[in-house]
């Protein structure tokens, strides 16, 4: 891997107010759906009976996705971490797609009288969807609240590679792999990681341009000749993937794995990151015994975990004969808790303290705290937080 500079990008410690949980919000209820999914599709013109189409994950679970009650969960552990440090940083949660919206939250935590936010959003790895549109709905939030420069929002950075979330995910593949071995599979299983799909064009230019992640020069020219790999987020979930089996090969030797896509949609003529899970479950050999799924690009066992993998995975596990395990996503694992709040502690110092060391288990990381102004680039450039001036961000 080329050496970054993201691990420069940092900005200073500083002394925060307060914590904001920026989640992705989903329904709660079966009259949700539709305006839940008319929020997530805003300006795509995609009409109502597309979306009804699409709704039937939801509806199958009576129309309440599990996001919103895993992030409550996910706030009650954080503010038992924080309490027990002893830090003075009350939570807050905010979605980008339904209630508590952005908008909620900050003119909440205002009202409160907090002005220094530090924000941590659920997701561990470099892309549009899961770092810029954040950023970019954010400072959104920001002007329809008019509460710009009364505000500073700062955000945590991308956690792909701490070790919060890298050890419980060891620790799940090895709960997977020795469930198998109990039913005699574990010799012949597989491992597939899992991870949504996203279109290639996005994969392409996520994470800073600086260099792409074979280590060539990032093309110039608005030619045809884009690293075709999956920038940054691929790169990055390959790496953790590698970090997770080399910790089971200990006790597993020479088990197989491979990163996997799951959870695409959109205009079918859009290449996307494949292969698709179902399809690489349908390509292994025959030989094979067991597999197991880590859901390694999602934080909690939302919806794409509950269907895709839960449902139709399984269902073509079944199809072929072949035993499954779906091991858990990092949820409110204490390890991971106690991680993200180590991230908290890098940048939150009280009068007189001293950050937390950066910790990164692979080398691409430590992550960067500011984004470059091309990191991530979407179909259009809006304001974000934490971006290089020449973003045009709200915040530094």
């Amino acid at each position: 891997m080329p050496t970054l500079a993201a691990a420069e990008r940092t900005l200073d410690p500083a002394t925060y107010d307060c914590i904001l949980l920026a989640g992705f919000g989903g329904p709660e209820g079966q009259d949700d759906v539709i305006p839940y999914l008319r929020n997530v599709t805003r300006g795509r013109g995609v009409p109502d009976e597309r979306l009804e189409e699409v709704s039937h994950h939801y509806r199958h679970f009576g129309g309440i996705s599990p996001i919103n009650q895993q992030n409550r969960d996910l706030k009650v552990a954080l503010e038992a971490e924080i309490a027990k440090r002893g830090l003075d940083l009350p939570v807050y949660w905010g979605n980008r797609f339904w209630a508590p919206y952005f908008t909620d939250a900050l003119k909440e935590l205002h009202a409160d009288g907090h002005r220094k936010v530090l924000v941590l959003v659920t997701t561990a790895f470099s892309s549009y969807s899961g770092c810029r549109a954040y950023r970019e709905d954010l400072a959104e939030a920001l002007a329809q609240t008019g509460l710009t420069g009364e505000l500073t929002l700062d955000k945590v950075r991308q956690y792909f590679d701490h070790p919060g979330f890298v050890q419980p995910n060891i620790d799940a593949v090895l709960g997977g792999l020795r469930e198998l071995a109990l039913a005699g599979k574990a010799e012949g299983a597989h491992v597939m990681f899992a991870t949504h799909s996203i279109p290639s064009a996005a994969a392409n230019v996520s994470g800073p341009r600086e260099t792409l992640p074979s280590g060539e020069p990032v093309p110039t020219s608005d030619g045809e000749d884009w690293y075709e790999g999956g920038g940054w987020y691929v790169a990055q979930q390959r790496a953790v993937s590698a970090l997770v089996m080399d910790a089971v090969e200990k006790e597993f030797p020479g088990v197989p794995w491979s990163l996997v896509f799951q959870s695409r949609s959109g205009d079918p003529s859009i290449p996307w990151l494949e292969p698709d899970i179902n399809l690489a479950i349908e390509a292994l050999p025959e030989s094979t015994t067991g597999l197991v799924i880590s859901p390694i690009g999602f934080v909690s066992d939302h919806m794409e975990v509950a269907w895709d993998l839960d449902n139709e995975a399984l269902e073509t596990c079944e199809e072929r004969d072949l035993p499954m395990v779906r091991v858990p996503t990092v949820g409110v694992d204490p390890a991971f808790v106690s991680g993200l709040i180590d991230l908290v502690e890098e940048r939150h110092v009280s009068e007189g303290g001293t950050p937390r060391e950066r910790v990164a288990l692979t080398d691409l990381g430590p992550w960067q705290d500011v984004c470059p102004a091309d990191c991530c680039l979407g179909r259009a450039k809006k304001p974000t937080i934490a971006s290089a001036a020449a973003d045009g961000g709200v915040g530094a």
